[in-house]
């Protein structure tokens, strides 16, 4: 790629972080840091959910090539190569409109690398004047290698052309970086005096063992649920609680569970058994109710402690609605908006698990 399309790539991305850097900049907060730690995590949340949109509208591909549109900067620039494309396979993977969507996901991306940079020197260069606990800056440090990892599953994304393994690591990373961004923000609000603290008690200890057993279940089930949508596997049952009308249908474990293999095909090159799409598919949502019971259990400890009950409570809530959407896309055959509202939802629940896990490591620390 040219340098002159990096350049380009380069100062896109620096466009769309000078907004967020811009608003902190001028904000009168005392805790700036913080707040452009906070902006990192709402703007990352809604890169996931945008990222699940450009999955699910089948526009991996829009652009063919990475981190650039046929080695070009933007759509615009490579619209003539586009428009060869759609021209060529109106209904395959490259079209004007997926090359939008693919750009845009990438541009967020870029910002959000900007910001991550950002909290980096920043919290660099203050803690070298003056070794300040805001300012520590290992977690920034690991999130800068972090999402340089996860940019670099966003071009084997694109060269690998969706292969479900890399595509379901990269939903992995993404969710990973959200909640290290949102760790990040707990401790500056810990730091700041932000968060609640109390007088320990003997239920602190095994909460917190439950909320990291959550937090690690809650990330099979989002492996489980990549896996669904990177194979195509939503609509494999089309009931519940039972699929293709029995409690346990045919399923093909072997060459569902195969991990390097292409998209829609065995290790072998044969295309995939739909009893394969099935056995992925009733994993998934047999072991959402896996989650269901640890997370209820572990709301239940943490209701004792009356300063955590208002993250129990939409803990709580966005299961409810995260398991409605989820049999929704079933009942409703698969409509966009839900399937994007159920990606969402995932990540909300990321976000709630973390601030759970570390309200409660903070819980009885002093200020």
């Amino acid at each position: 790629m040219k340098t002159a399309t990096l350049a380009q790539l380069a100062i896109t991305g620096l466009l769309v972080a000078a907004l967020p850097l811009a608003m902190v900049w001028m904000s009168s907060s005392v805790h700036k840091y913080r707040k452009l730690v906070w902006i990192a995590v709402f703007l990352t949340f809604d890169l996931i959910v945008f990222g699940g949109f450009t999955r699910l509208t089948d526009s991996g591909l829009g652009c063919p090539d990475w981190p650039g549109c046929y080695g070009l900067a933007n759509p615009f620039l490579a619209h003539e190569q586009i428009t060869a494309a759609q021209t060529l396979l109106p209904t395959g993977p490259v079209t004007v409109v997926k090359a939008w969507i693919e750009m845009i996901h990438r541009y967020l991306a870029m910002g959000i690398g900007v910001l991550i940079v950002a909290l980096m020197a920043t919290s660099w260069l203050q803690w070298r004047r003056r070794r300040q606990a805001d300012f520590a800056p290992g977690l920034p440090t690991l999130l800068f290698l972090f999402v340089c990892l996860q940019g670099a599953f966003g071009a084997w994304t694109v060269t690998l052309k969706l292969q479900p393994v890399i595509v379901t690591i990269h939903l992995l990373l993404g969710m990973g970086l959200l909640a290290m961004l949102a760790w990040l923000g707990g401790r500056q609000d810990f730091l700041a005096g932000r968060l609640a603290t109390g007088q320990a008690t003997p239920g602190v200890k095994q909460l917190r063992l439950w909320a990291l057993v959550t937090a690690i279940v809650l990330a099979v089930q989002i492996a489980l649920g990549g896996w669904v949508s990177t194979n195509y596997a939503t609509l494999a049952c089309t009931e519940y609680p039972m699929c293709g009308g029995a409690w346990v249908p045919p399923m093909d474990f072997e060459h569902g569970f195969t991990l390097w293999r292409e998209l829609g095909k065995t290790a072998a090159g044969h295309y995939l058994p739909f009893a394969a799409l099935t056995a992925i598919h009733w994993v998934h949502r047999n072991f959402a109710l896996v989650l269901v019971l640890v997370a209820g259990w572990t709301s239940l400890l943490a209701w004792r402690q009356p300063a955590l009950r208002p993250t129990v409570r939409y803990l709580l809530i966005a299961l409810g609605l995260q398991a409605a959407s989820g049999l929704a896309t079933i009942y409703f055959s698969f409509p966009l908006l839900i399937a994007v509202l159920h990606n969402a939802g995932a990540a909300l629940l990321v976000l709630l698990v973390t601030m759970l896990n570390y309200r409660a490591k903070y819980l009885s620390m002093p200020q």
